[in-house]
């Protein structure tokens, strides 16, 4: 989960899917005719507490339409403002991939891929080939792009120009001059997001959107919430247990977020974090001779050259687009992501050293999902809209000059582009509406947090801390590289996880994979 602009975890599906081979960040498929006789459709909710007001949108009733094999989509109704429950509403849209066996289902998993503006939809429109049978036996998949996200009431600030002026700002500014010029890119995009999505912003927490979760669970007719979030998601599936703890059924947080930490101690640790997957890059280039050198600090020592250099003197990219400083640190930080990516990340320095950013920009377009006729969705923007509400952040260019040496300290490498990130939330419209804090959530049933040891995005200690604070929390541990756990190829996790959700079979302690 990144607290400030896009730099990092974007959105974890585009790791999770497009970057695994499937079909990447498909839109919906299919007619739109109704389906009322696919499978045997439990009966619509509400299902449990329905909170004082809000009985209409716990009853509503939904039109299901076909939207690909197996899959149906549709479109809820939800209050803008959850404390003025008779006024203004807007949109969610969602997706649900049917149990294959029908009398054996248990109910609906939800799902969230992360971000702050990953879609749920493309999540559970690609279950079928990322999650194990056991799940799509026994659970219908729904996933849901959350409000301000994708498909659903979005939130909206630039055109494709301008975002792209804003993505390739200098993120590390040297001078006064270039500290200018980050700052007004941060206005030009907060005075763009109040114009253009004045009404919503204020109304796209994580708060809001775990009030937004309860009313689908009460709509599909589950008691209980059972529950899939990734990366962000995990934020998301603490703040419900917070709001909801009676509500929590089955509930798995895969690549955990502390919600205790401060944005600039999360910084701290994601630019430590992003160290050490460089460095394991870096170990196992080497190990091969590969094109960078054959030993880890001839390697590193090689990317922090192509990074030095690209700030004065950008690089060809493709067309008009020049490869600057950010988009060389955006193609290396998405390739840390998955192990599997490494080969790319290699070619891409490699041919960046000897002049060519284009294998750069590729990795940092996937990135940011930017597409040769503009961005595919609004993630870019979703992402700081939420978060600028989510974590109090810096106030001003002096305190965040003060806090620099400190990100600097914990990674000389990474800590400063982190560290100026937060320009994003300095002149942010809407005040922020939650402080750090540790989630107990008192009462609920055990939840899983699952961590990764050398998770670049979510660092393991993250996860290590959520289950300590959760007063039912178990920790799952896995040994290895990449960010998340489920769908990394795991076997022990994707057991512990798959008895858990479709059998109940909840561990007795916590568990090392």
């Amino acid at each position: 989960m990144n607290v400030r602009r896009p730099i990092v975890l974007v959105a974890v599906l585009a790791v999770l899917v497009s970057g695994c081979g499937v079909a990447s960040r498909a839109q919906n498929a299919g007619g739109g005719s109704t389906a009322p006789g696919i499978g045997s459709n439990p009966p619509s909710g509400p299902a449990g507490p329905v909170p004082a007001g809000l009985a209409k949108f716990y009853q509503q009733k939904l039109d299901w339409e076909r939207c690909g094999t197996n899959q149906l989509c549709t479109t809820i109704e939800v209050p803008l403002d959850y404390t003025k429950p008779t006024g203004e509403t807007i949109e969610l849209r969602a997706r649900k991939v049917l149990a294959k066996d029908r009398g054996g289902r248990i109910g609906t998993l939800f799902v969230n891929p992360g971000g702050p503006g990953a879609s749920g939809q493309q999540l559970a429109q690609q279950a079928p080939m990322l999650f194990g049978t056991p799940l799509l036996r026994k659970f219908d998949i729904v996933g849901w792009d959350p409000r301000g996200v994708g498909e659903s009431t979005p939130v909206k600030c630039l055109d494709t120009a301008q975002l792209d002026t804003m993505i390739a700002t200098d993120p590390t500014p040297d001078d006064a001059a270039e500290i200018t010029d980050l700052d007004k890119q941060a206005k030009i995009f907060a005075a763009g997001c109040e114009k253009r999505s004045g009404r919503l912003l204020p109304h796209v927490s994580t708060k809001d959107t775990a009030r937004d979760l309860d009313v689908l669970r009460g709509i599909v007719g589950d008691p209980q919430l059972n529950y899939l979030g990734m990366s962000y998601g995990t934020y998301l599936g603490a703040t419900y247990a917070e709001l909801f703890p009676k509500n929590v059924g089955r509930m798995v947080l895969d690549g955990a977020v502390d919600p205790s930490l401060t944005s600039a101690q999360m910084g701290m640790a994601q630019a430590q974090g992003f160290d050490r997957a460089l460095d394991a890059f870096a170990e196992d280039c080497a190990q091969r001779s590969c094109k960078l050198g054959s030993t880890k600090s001839e390697v590193l020592a090689k990317v922090d050259q192509l990074v030095k250099d690209s700030d004065a003197n950008p690089l060809p990219g493709n067309g008009n687009r020049k490869v600057t400083q950010a988009l060389v640190v955006l193609g290396l930080i998405y390739p840390l992501y998955l192990k599997d990516f490494w080969p790319r990340l290699e070619d891409a320095v490699a041919d960046g050293l000897a002049g060519n950013g284009a294998r750069l920009l590729a990795l940092a377009d996937e990135y940011t999902d930017r597409q040769p006729t503009g961005y595919a969705d609004n993630s870019n923007e979703a992402i700081i809209a939420v978060n600028c509400l989510d974590h109090p952040d810096v106030t001003s260019i002096p305190q965040l000059q003060a806090e620099l040496p400190k990100f600097t300290a914990a990674s000389p490498r990474f800590g400063p582009f982190l560290a100026w990130s937060s320009v994003s939330c300095m002149n942010w419209p809407v005040k922020p509406d939650n402080t750090p804090h540790k989630i107990v959530a008192a009462g609920s049933k055990p939840i899983l947090v699952l961590g990764t040891t050398r998770d670049p995005a979510t660092p393991y200690a993250w996860a290590v801390g959520l289950a300590h604070q959760l007063e039912n929390g178990i920790l799952v541990t896995r040994d290895g590289d990449g960010h998340t756990a489920y769908l990394s190829g795991n076997a022990c996790v994707k057991n512990v996880v798959e008895s858990y959700l479709a059998q109940g079979n909840t561990p007795a302690a916590d568990i090392k994979c």
